[in-house]
C-alpha cells in the first residue's frame, strides 16, 4: 500500500510530506484548494506524461517520491523489475521518485536506481487503481473486464493457458512437419533424376586420384615412345654396344692369364658388361611400364571427365560424390518417413484441440454463470447509490476460433444502461462522471473478494448526491477500504468524510503575490470542526458541530 508521499515545486505546493494509513483516507479542502494537485503528483510517479507547467513557478525543478511496501512485492511487480533489471529486496519499501525540470524532460527511479517512464506505466496498475471523472483505466477498461470475471467465476487460467500452449505447439510441429514434405517433395523427381545419374556413374571413394596417375602414366609413355624405340634399336642385335662388349669379354679371357694388367681389363669389362646388362633389364621393363593402349587412355579420361562433371554440378569435391549418393538416399527416405510421420502429428493437434476445447467450454460456460450471479449483486448495490433505474449485464461472448487465445474462447464486458428503455452500453459511454465513480464503486464492491490494485483512489465519488446516497458511498467505501486494505476517497460530502480512519485537508493560501496548497492530517478536533464546515459553508454554526457529532458517532 501507499505508505508516503513527498512533493516538493509542484504547481502551488512548495513542499509536502504526508502519511498514510490502511483502511479508508478521506481528502477534503474547499474547491479550488488544490486536491487535482496531489492526484497529478501521484500521478506522475505513476509513469503520466511530465508537463513543464507542473514546476512551481520561480524553480527549476520539482520532484514527487511515493513509498509502497508489501508483506510481499506483487508478483506481477516483482517480475516486471526483475526483468528490467532492478533489484528490490525482501522487506525493502518500494520508493518510486521522478523528478521534472522545469525547461522540459523528466528522470525516473526506483530504490535509487534508474528507470524509464515507461517501467513506472507497466507496474502502475498493481500500486494504484484511480476512479475520477475522465479516468478511462482499471474496471473502466474493458480490457481488465475478462480477467475479474474470471477471479469471480474461480476459473482454472493456468490450466487453460496450459491446454492452449501444448495445442498451440502441436499445431506448429505439423505446420512444421507440412511444410518440410512439401518442400522435400517439390524437390522429389529432381532428387530421384540425379540419385539415377550417380547409381548409374558409381563413383568410388579415390578413384579420381588413381585415374589421374594411370593417365599420367600413359600420357608420359606416349611423349617417350620413339626415344624407347630408338634405344631399343641400339641395344638389341649383334652390333650392339652390348655384343661387341661380350665378344671384347671372350677375346680377353683367352689372354689375360699373361699379365696382370690384361686380367684387370678383364675384370672392368666384366664389370662393365654386368652393368650394361642390367640397364638393358631396366630400360625393358620402363618399356612395358610405359607401355600405353590408346583405346584405354581414352577411357581413362572419359571417366575423370564424367567424375568431375558430375562433382561441379553438385558442388562439391568428386571424392565426396559417393557421400552425397547416401545424403540423396537419406533425403529421400526422409520425405516417406515424413509422410507417415505426419499423420501421428496431426493426431496429436487433433487430441491437443479437443483438449483445449473441453476446458474452454467450460470456461465460458462458467464466465456465463458467474455473469449472472455477479449481475444480481451489483444490482443490489445499485438501489443504494441513486442508481434505481439503471441496470448493469456482464456480457460474455463466444469468440470465432480464429480469435481463441490462451484465456479460452470467451470475450467478456461489463455494460450498463442508465435509463429504462435504454440501450445497453460500455462503462465509457456514460455521460455523467458521478454515475460513472458510482457503478465502479458498486462493481469494487461486488468483486471485493478478487483483489485489485494495492491502492484504491475516489475523485469526487459524491459529486452531484447527498443525504442517505452520500450514506450509502461513505458506507461501502469504508466497507470496501476493509476488505481491500487501503482506499482514499477526494470528496465534498461530510457523510463520506466522517467514515475515513484518516482525515486530510487540503487548503490554500495566499500571502502577498505567493499563493500555496498545504495538507494538514486532522486530529478528533479538526475532523469535527472540518466535517461542521462541510455542512454549513464558511460560517460554521453550533448546529453544524452537533450534526458533525452525530456523523462521527454514527460510524
Amino acid at each position: 500500500m501507499l505508505t508516503r508521499l513527498s512533493i516538493r515545486n509542484i504547481v502551488l505546493i512548495e513542499a509536502l510530506d504526508l502519511v498514510f494509513a490502511r483502511g479508508l483516507g478521506v481528502l477534503t479542502g474547499e474547491t479550488g484548494a488544490g486536491k487535482s494537485i496531489l492526484l497529478d503528483a501521484l500521478g506522475l510517479v505513476l509513469g503520466d506524461r511530465a508537463e513543464s507547467s507542473l514546476v512551481r513557478s520561480g524553480e527549476d525543478t520539482a520532484s514527487v517520491s511515493a513509498s509502497f511496501e508489501f508483506a510481499a512485492l506483487p508478483a506481477a511487480v516483482a517480475l516486471t523489475l526483475d526483468e528490467a533489471g532492478i533489484t528490490i529486496e525482501p522487506g525493502e519499501p518500494l520508493i518510486i521518485r521522478r523528478l521534472i525540470k522545469a525547461d522540459g524532460g523528466s528522470k525516473a527511479f526506483i530504490n535509487d536506481q534508474a528507470a524509464s517512464v515507461a517501467l513506472l506505466r507497466e507496474i502502475a496498475p498493481a500500486l494504484v487503481e484511480l476512479h475520477g471523472q475522465h479516468d478511462d483505466r482499471g474496471l473502466v477498461n474493458p480490457r481488465g473486464h475478462r480477467l475479474l470475471l474470471d477471479r469471480y467465476a474461480g476459473t482454472d487460467l493456468a490450466a487453460l493457458e496450459r491446454r492452449y500452449a501444448a495445442w498451440a505447439k502441436a499445431e506448429a510441429q505439423l505446420a512444421e512437419a507440412r511444410d518440410a514434405v512439401a518442400a522435400a517433395k517439390a524437390d522429389e523427381d529432381l532428387l530421384v533424376a540425379h540419385l539415377a545419374e550417380l547409381v548409374a556413374l558409381e563413383p568410388q571413394a579415390g578413384e579420381e586420384a588413381r585415374l589421374a596417375g594411370i593417365r599420367a602414366d600413359m600420357q608420359k609413355g606416349e611423349k617417350l615412345a620413339s626415344d624407347l624405340e630408338g634405344l631399343r634399336h641400339i641395344w638389341e642385335g649383334s652390333d650392339s654396344p652390348l655384343a661387341a662388349l661380350r665378344v671384347a669379354a671372350r677375346k680377353l679371357d683367352r689372354i689375360a692369364d699373361q699379365h696382370a694388367l690384361l686380367a684387370e681389363a678383364l675384370a672392368a669389362l666384366d664389370r662393365a658388361v654386368i652393368e650394361a646388362s642390367e640397364a638393358e633389364d631396366r630400360l625393358t621393363v620402363a618399356a612395358e611400364a610405359l607401355l600405353h593402349d590408346p583405346l584405354e587412355l581414352e577411357r581413362a579420361e572419359t571417366r575423370l571427365f564424367e567424375l568431375r562433371a558430375a562433382a561441379r554440378k553438385h558442388r562439391c569435391e568428386v571424392d565426396d560424390l559417393p557421400d552425397l549418393m547416401r545424403q540423396m538416399r537419406a533425403q529421400l527416405d526422409a520425405i516417406e518417413g515424413g509422410e507417415a510421420q505426419l499423420d501421428a502429428l496431426e493426431a496429436a493437434a487433433r487430441e491437443a484441440r479437443a483438449e483445449y476445447v473441453a476446458l474452454a467450454e467450460a470456461a465460458h460456460a462458467a464466465r456465463i454463470e458467474a455473469a449472472a450471479r455477479l449481475d444480481s449483486v451489483v444490482a443490489a448495490e445499485l438501489a443504494p447509490l441513486k442508481l434505481d433505474a439503471a441496470r448493469f449485464r456482464t456480457a460474455v461472448t463466444q469468440l470465432p476460433e480464429e480469435r481463441w487465445n490462451a484465456s479460452g474462447m470467451s470475450a467478456a464486458e461489463f455494460l450498463i444502461a442508465t435509463n429504462p428503455g435504454a440501450d445497453f452500453a460500455p462503462l465509457t459511454k456514460i455521460a455523467s462522471g458521478g454515475e460513472l465513480s458510482r457503478f465502479i464503486l458498486a462493481l469494487k464492491v461486488a468483486l471485493a473478494e478478487q483483489g485489485g490494485a494495492a491502492t484504491i483512489i475516489f475523485d469526487e465519488i459524491d459529486r452531484g448526491v447527498g443525504g442517505a446516497v452520500a450514506s450509502a458511498i461513505g458506507e461501502r467505501l469504508a466497507r470496501l477500504a476493509a476488505q481491500e486494505g487501503q482506499l482514499l476517497a477526494v470528496t465534498h460530502s461530510p457523510q463520506v468524510a466522517a467514515r475515513g480512519r484518516q482525515h486530510y485537508m487540503i487548503a490554500k493560501a495566499s500571502s502577498g503575490m505567493v499563493t500555496k496548497t498545504s495538507v494538514v492530517l486532522l486530529d478528533d478536533e479538526g475532523r469535527r470542526q472540518e466535517i461542521a464546515r462541510m455542512l454549513s459553508g464558511a460560517e460554521v454554526t453550533p448546529e453544524a458541530r452537533a450534526q458533525a457529532d452525530r456523523l462521527l458517532e454514527g460510524v
